[in-house]
């Protein structure tokens, strides 16, 4: 085999298995962020102020959660993207 099938599939192998452990690393922060989120603000309960209809608690607390979802995941890609790079050099 040429070296730049065996390379590519490295690339391949590196990409899948950072992609599926990114997914997981994902999944598993996205459902910790609120219990962080909750810890740090210890006087309010976001769930019952949602309820209760505040919208701003609503709009702060999706913001903080999607912004730290959205970091995360812009680290898992750069992983992913590390990975492939090494690969193919």
């Amino acid at each position: 085999m040429s070296d730049t099938i065996i390379n590519i599939f490295w690339a391949l192998v590196f990409a899948l298995t950072g992609g599926a452990a990114g997914a997981f690393l994902l999944i598993r922060l996205s459902a910790r962020i609120p219990a962080v989120f909750d810890k740090l603000t210890p006087d309010m309960d976001e769930g019952k102020e949602i309820i209760r209809g505040n919208r701003a608690a609503a709009d702060y607390f999706g913001r903080i959660v999607s912004a730290a979802i959205l970091g995360v995941s812009i680290i898992i890609a750069a992983a992913v993207l590390g990975g492939l790079i090494a690969a193919l050099h």
